[in-house]
């Protein structure tokens, strides 16, 4: 979920306005996106700061509410990720490349080794459809990765794992015809997995290494982060529907719609056939559940850790005013019609604030909330919002 016009001076992390001056706050703030000499200049922290905001708003907004000593992993693994989608979605690269450079990045996060020719060799290929900011991104590959294999070596083997799983996990759906959509769910599980159930994964192995407290509970974090993951990533999903069908994708799955007696393939922006809405409303039921087990991995870190469960709980709370702005127009056809405001944004942070450390409140917060998003009456026989994956 993208989040507009937010505040530049609002994403700086927590050590960095702690250790760096006015003007130096400043000079990263301003440093121009499109210019990867200026932005190499800036401090480590600086830098991912200004390469999340250029990237991705709402990680932007997120990731500097951790504490301090886990932002610059958090935020490493987020830029590490989008590399690989910034390859995935590169529109002038065959599937041949595409499997090649995602391999070749694996070696590169893991040894730290030939970052600079990659990012040499890479850099050029890319297209105007790519925006400056993943060009920057592409061609300061060396400086993220010097960056990486300055962490723990608990938490570089967290993200190289990651990437490793997104990375051997996305190409499989370049040789995919996705016009009219996934054969089932368990495909939709699997591709929510490999972009995002696997990046809650090392969340969960971050979190825990950050915390002897957090780890007590290691195993079934881990569980749930790959539910939590699904949840998000099927709202992005649902929300894109019109956006993915003008690049001849959807990623919806066509036994949930066997149900209903309605075939992807006739899927089109006019279309308001009650098959479809009943679908996309059972589709949003599966990512309450989803959703549910999100509350209950925050709920299970401690509740003074309030940076870490506003991280969470942020997500959350926007995937579910989401969902909620779905399923009350079932029949939009832009994404626009279905995003939520700034206000929202607004409400769900003060929200949030209030009630991390609590888990009641919590819980009557997000059932009170998320009430309308179930699917009274009806169960996909083979679905488990608690599936866990172990990797390829």
């Amino acid at each position: 979920m993208a989040l507009q016009n937010t505040n530049k001076a609002s994403i700086m992390p927590r050590q960095s306005r702690q250790t760096i001056d006015t003007n130096q706050a400043m000079k990263a703030i301003q440093t121009p996106i499109d210019n990867p000499e200026l932005l190499a200049q800036l401090a480590d922290d600086e830098l991912q700061a200004v390469l999340l905001e250029g990237v991705s708003r709402t990680f932007a907004l997120t990731i500097p509410q951790l504490p301090s000593t886990l932002y610059p992993a958090v935020a490493n693994a987020y830029l590490l990720c989008r590399i690989i989608d910034t390859i995935e979605d590169e529109v002038s690269l065959s599937a041949h490349q595409k499997r090649h450079y995602c391999e070749h990045f694996i070696t590169i996060v893991k040894t730290g080794e030939q970052a600079q020719a990659f990012a040499e060799e890479l850099a050029p290929l890319l297209s105007v459809q790519t925006i400056p900011a993943e060009h920057s991104l592409i061609r300061l590959i060396p400086r993220v990765i010097v960056i990486t294999h300055t962490l723990a070596p608990e938490q570089i083997d967290a993200l190289a794992c990651c990437v490793e799983t997104m990375a051997k996990g996305m190409p499989i759906y370049q040789a995919l015809d996705l016009r009219n959509g996934l054969n089932s769910l368990k495909d939709m599980d699997d591709y929510c997995y490999y972009v995002a159930g696997c990046v809650g994964e090392m969340l969960a192995k971050l979190f825990c290494h950050y915390s002897p407290e957090i780890a007590v509970h290691r195993d079934e974090l881990l569980r749930l982060s790959v539910s939590f993951g699904q949840g998000l990533q099927m709202t992005n999903i649902l929300k894109d529907i019109w956006d993915d069908a003008k690049r001849g994708v959807c990623w919806l799955p066509q036994d949930i719609f066997d149900e209903t007696g309605f075939k992807l393939a006739e899927l089109t922006p006019a279309n308001s056939d009650e098959r479809f809405r009943k679908g996309l409303e059972r589709l949003i039921g599966i990512a309450h559940g989803h959703l549910q087990n999100a509350l209950t991995y925050t709920q299970l870190l401690p509740s003074h850790e309030t940076g870490i469960r506003n991280f969470c709980l942020w997500a959350l709370g926007m995937a579910v005013l989401t969902l909620k702005k779905i399923k009350r127009n079932l029949s939009f056809n832009d994404s626009s019609q279905v995003k939520i405001s700034r206000n929202s944004v607004k409400t769900t942070i003060v929200v949030s604030r209030l009630s991390a450390r609590s888990n009641g409140l919590l819980s009557l917060i997000f059932n009170l909330a998320s009430r309308e998003l179930k699917t009274p009456g009806w169960h996909y026989l083979y679905s488990t919002p608690t599936v866990s994956h172990t990797g390829l």
